[in-house]
């Protein structure tokens, strides 16, 4: 086992597969934020009052904000620019939820969340490009 090591025997069986693990929690709250913004729309018939959050969004959000920050415990450079995006992703969000309010309580349709799928989109092609790079290793190497 790692010295250095900070929990010890999680890291000894997460720390090669944990950036396939962030990766999978990266698209699941895709998917996620697709049927949160579904639920939202068709809370928003019944007024703003209506709409809540989507908790299955709120979990996976949760999970990938602390899976980012376990990652930053293993690699530190790239922890911490995942830990930075998955950071603003879920600040988006938070304010995302609340315009669609303000939208419904105005009574205009429901904008898609298109800052927080932008952002989303930074942090997955970040950790495909961290869990993946073994794919163009070779051509980089030979470019670089």
């Amino acid at each position: 086992m790692d010295p250095s090591s900070m929990f010890g025997p999680i890291d000894a069986l997460t720390k090669i597969q944990v950036e396939f693990l962030i990766l999978g929690l990266v698209i699941v709250n895709m998917v996620t934020r697709i049927l949160a913004h579904r639920t939202h729309v068709s809370q928003a018939r019944d007024g703003a009052d209506a709409i809540t959050r989507y908790v299955p969004h709120e979990l996976a959000n949760v999970l990938l904000v602390l899976g980012a920050f376990y990652y930053l415990t293993i690699e530190h450079h790239g922890g911490m620019i995942l830990s930075m995006l998955v950071l603003g992703t879920f600040l988006t969000d938070f304010f995302e939820f609340e315009a669609r309010k303000v939208e419904a309580r105005r009574e205009k349709p429901l904008d898609k969340p298109k800052a927080a799928v932008v952002g989303s989109l930074f942090v997955l092609s970040y950790i495909a490009y961290q869990s993946l790079f073994y794919l163009v290793e070779p051509l980089w190497n030979g470019v670089v």
